[in-house]
């Protein structure tokens, strides 16, 4: 859906009050565009998809819609080396990428970076303008239409002082930075002449190479030449010299120039370059159009006609062009072919813009002016602004390129005899009745896209809707998908090859019981979310259809079959089939690409097969990460006579047939990753050590290694789009690159450190590990290894961080290893450079002969005293009890005969009356007693 977003510019008062937007403007990838109007006063309007496209245009009667102050420095003041131009409040250039947006107002040059949405917030909108290359002289910004090696580009074309040198620019994560190349010399300074100018400029991503189009003045004519530069090696090649003329094509299509061609009297007037990465061919176009395969030597397209010169051309890489001329005519061109259309105006234009008339399509009217073209997903797209009696807008609309061919399609008639009559009809100039693909590879796998399935929960309630509860747990639960995607790139795999297996690991033996809850009305939430609706799809498909896009790995292949029927019912021999229904098929790249055709001709239906086979080399490409830096190129396949005249029917309008062009993108497929097997590990440790020991506290995530074991990792590729998990095959370096007693410890080491620890060639008793494999990198100072290697003996040598680790406990010490797994450079089945770094967690780790020797004696010696202490003691123990008794006797009467002393003397008054009261009571009691026995025993 297109957004249009408007403000008006705020002019300062150096700047006349009539512009116009001249350029056109495209962005990165895909042909997204920047448009471009000839209105008059300045307004800027901004659109488009969210960091995409953005609208630029300039007129006064806008006067209904969101107005925004961007009030960036819009003057220009000449200088001795910036040469007066004409000026004007014009934005001459505006390019976008995916992050950036560059506009050219005279000689100066802005940048905004960030979302689409902050252009009109009027909070920080004209602050975040940024004024670059100051003190250059622009005079044109020339757009990078592919990116390369994770950053974008745009070239800027200076004049006055450094006329001949191309400001570099380079956007990688939403900072800019600009270099000027070639670095202290010019390119006019390579070319004869008294002058040169450089009048446009491609920059090849793959090769670090520019491409620029370079117009040297002479005494009394002007040469142009076409040069390329490497950014890197900063040398400069003449690849090609243009003509001063229009050639001659004498009734032609097309005309190979090799220098024996008749030229007319129309001056050559280059006006840019257009280089497809995707097929290699280079365009150069102005009042003619040059192709080239190999950009030296050059075709000359004739249907163009040399009266019209060209304003820029877009292209959706999918073999379809269009050329936008001064006059805004709009022309096609289907690469691969010499034939060149001209869509508006023409006859089929008319007759299609009429129907549209006809039907009151608010799309169309009277009056309207072209405000630019593109691509946009396989689709050209214009962009106009339509002028009717009260109203005026902005429209985005498809340019109906089928339909319009078939409209302006001159079909000669015949005269057919049906007995007495005669009947109208019409010849068919497509070579075939019928073209269908069959036996597709699988989409998703080629184009590697990972697909989910998320439904919303089901609404238990009667009604069914949804409420803001039901929306709020749906929002989580996408959320919680995206973490399971992000989380499941990890070192260790899990024991089951899908992201959403951890969701529903502990909860699928309670998904009957919810259903029955929800089913029965039952679930207080009123909700019921079904756990096998969510999942990860592998294998969606189109039946007609080939991928947008195809991934390969070094010596991957696919293949489909092209179905063709004849018109001719008179056709009965093979030959004849096969001389009609002619197919072509072509790679862009020959050395990196080979295909094959094989025809089978279905006579009884008057039909023939075409399986075509595509298959990678095996040389075109170095290893790289999965996704990134991949090389760029395509497979075309093209019926013979068929370009512009063959159409299919659809619901939704005619369609084009007969030409298939796919891009084709070599190197490491996105979505391939390499991951630790410990589960197949710690089960091959088991057989092959006849034991498995794991830690005292165990965890599943990171499974122990006993030190004195073998230890042979295994490694699995991963393929998040097909679902495919299978052993790694190749071969690897094992590094340890970091280590600590524990996980929070864990350090990293140094180049020099992870020599010592790892190289065999190592002198200084430092290694940490051996095996026995004899296969090492060629400067044999690591080994290489596979899934074959016999495992890894630990050694934890001397000077080794991993010698002599002090237990924390009772138990034996243990040690973390981080190890590095790289198949880069000793790999020679994939393209995908891997790399893996895991945590390896070690137990049962030995100590020091020193320091064991150091434990034995102190262990003995206080083995040794314990004994002699327990000897002695048995045998003094009873001296001591005794000797203790005795002086307890002895201190108990010591106290004793003290107190009575104390007592005797301190009361001996008291004491001598209380004693003689005491005796006489005792006598009388004594008595009493002896008459009361008396008594009884009478």
């Amino acid at each position: 859906m297109l957004k249009i977003c408007r403000f008006r510019w705020r002019l300062p008062h150096c700047v006349p009050q009539s512009s116009m937007l001249k350029s056109a403007v495209f962005s990165r990838s895909k042909s997204r565009p920047l448009w471009y109007t000839k209105d008059h006063a300045p307004v800027l309007i901004l659109g488009g998809i969210e960091n995409e496209k953005v609208v630029l245009l300039s007129d006064t009667n806008f006067q209904d819609y969101s107005l925004i102050e961007l009030s960036i420095d819009s003057c220009w003041v000449g200088s001795y080396y910036c040469p007066m131009l004409q000026f004007s409040a014009t934005i001459h250039d505006a390019i976008s990428t995916e992050s950036t947006l560059f506009i050219r107002q005279n000689q100066l040059v802005y940048y905004f970076t960030g979302r689409y949405t902050t252009l009109f917030d009027n909070s920080h909108s004209s602050s975040s303008w940024v004024r670059v290359l100051a003190n250059e002289c622009i005079k044109k910004l020339c757009p990078v239409y592919v990116s390369g090696n994770g950053s974008e580009y745009v070239l800027a074309l200076t004049t006055g002082k450094h006329e001949g040198y191309v400001h570099f620019g380079t956007i990688t994560d939403g900072l800019v930075s600009f270099r000027m190349v070639p670095d202290g010399w010019s390119i006019c300074e390579k070319l004869s002449g008294l002058n040169c100018t450089i009048t446009w400029a491609t920059y090849i991503a793959d090769e670090r190479a520019l491409l620029l189009l370079v117009k040297a003045f002479l005494t009394s004519f002007e040469d142009f030449y076409l040069v390329n530069f490497n950014i890197d090696s900063q040398k400069m090649i003449i690849l090609y010299s243009l003509p001063k003329y229009v050639p001659e094509a004498q009734g032609l299509n097309f005309l190979v120039l090799d220098g024996t061609e008749t030229y007319t009297s129309t001056l050559l007037i280059p006006k840019g370059l257009f280089f497809n990465t995707f097929n290699n061919i280079l365009y150069i176009w102005g009042n003619f159009i040059l192709q080239s395969y190999d950009r030296s030597h050059f075709i000359f397209l004739a249907d163009f006609p040399r009266d019209i010169t060209i304003k820029y051309m877009v292209n959706s890489y999918r073999g379809d062009m269009a050329f936008v001329t001064e006059t805004d005519e709009i022309w096609y061109f289907l690469e691969g072919g010499y034939d060149v259309y001209r869509l508006v105006p023409s006859r089929g234009w008319n007759l299609f813009f009429n129907l549209q008339k006809m039907e009151q399509s608010p799309l169309y009217a009277d009056q309207e002016v072209l405000v630019s073209v593109f691509y946009e997903d396989g689709e050209l797209y214009q962009l106009v602004f339509l002028q009717t009696p009260g109203n005026k807008r902005l429209v985005k609309r498809v340019l109906p390129v089928a339909q319009v061919l078939l409209f302006e399609q001159n079909n000669p008639q015949i005269l057919l005899k049906d007995g007495d009559r005669r009947m109208v009809a019409f010849s068919n100039i497509c070579p075939f009745k019928v073209m269908r693909l069959r036996d597709l590879p699988k989409t998703q796998h080629l184009s590697r896209q990972e697909i989910y399935r998320a439904p919303p929960p089901l609404v238990s309630e009667s009604q069914g809707f949804h409420n803001n509860k039901t929306l709020a747990v749906y929002q989580g639960l996408i959320y919680y998908l995206l973490w399971l995607h992000s989380k499941y790139d990890k070192p260790y795999a899990d024991p089951v090859h899908d992201p959403t297996w951890r969701w529903w690991e502990h909860k699928t033996q309670y998904k009957d019981y919810y259903y029955y809850l929800s089913s029965n009305w039952l679930a207080t939430e009123g909700m019921y979310i079904d756990m096998n609706s969510y999942q990860k799809l592998y294998n969606i498909s189109k039946d007609s259809e080939l991928p947008e896009t195809v991934f390969l790995d070094k010596g991957n292949s696919f293949s489909f079959t092209v179905f063709l029927s004849s018109y001719d019912n008179d056709t009965n021999s093979g030959s004849d089939l096969t001389e009609n229904l002619a197919v072509a098929v072509a790679v862009a790249d020959p050395h990196c690409l080979e295909a094959s055709v094989n025809q089978e001709v279905l006579i009884n239906r008057k039909a023939v097969l075409y399986k075509i086979i595509v298959k990678d080399r095996k040389v075109c490409y170095d290893q790289g990460l999965s996704g990134y830096n991949l090389k760029k190129t395509s497979l075309m396949v093209k019926v013979l006579r068929s370009s512009g005249k063959c159409f299919k029917a659809t619901y939704l309008g005619a369609s084009m047939q007969g030409h298939l062009m796919v891009p084709v993108l070599i190197g490491c497929p996105p979505g391939k990753r390499l991951a630790f097997d410990v589960t197949y590990t710690v089960m091959h440790s088991q057989n092959l050590n006849k034991h498995y020991f794991d830690c005292v506290v165990s965890n599943s995530e990171m499974p122990c290694f006993l030190y004195r074991d073998l230890f042979q990792p295994f490694f699995l590729i991963q393929d998040m789009v097909t679902g495919d998990s299978g052993s790694f095959l190749g071969s690897y370096l094992l590094l340890v690159v970091g280590g600590g007693p524990t996980m929070d410890t864990i350090s990293d080491y140094t180049e020099e450190e992870i020599y010592r620890y790892n190289s065999p060639l190592d002198k200084t008793k430092s290694l940490i590990w051996t095996t026995k494999v004899k296969r090492t990198t060629p400067d044999k100072k690591f080994y290489i290894m596979n899934y074959q290697s016999p495992g890894i003996e630990w050694l934890c040598l001397e000077n080794s961080p991993c010698h002599d680790i002090i237990p924390q406990s009772i138990f034996a010490p243990e040690f973390f290893l981080k190890l590095l797994v790289s198949n880069r450079g000793v790999d020679t089945s994939t393209y995908c450079d891997y790399q893996l770094i895991f945590v390896v967690h070690l137990h049962g780790l030995p100590i020091s002969g020193k320091r064991s020797l150091f434990i034995v004696i102190v262990s003995s010696s206080l083995l040794l005293g314990l004994v002699v202490f327990y000897i002695l003691f048995c045998l003094v123990w009873p001296h001591i009890v005794e000797a203790w008794t005795s002086l307890r006797w002895k201190i108990n009467n010591l106290i004793a005969s003290e107190s009575y002393y104390t007592y005797a003397t301190s009361n001996a008054g008291f004491s001598f009356h209380s004693r003689s009261g005491s005796e006489e009571s005792s006598r009388a009691l004594s008595k009493a007693g002896s008459k009361e026995d008396n008594v009884a025993r009478k």
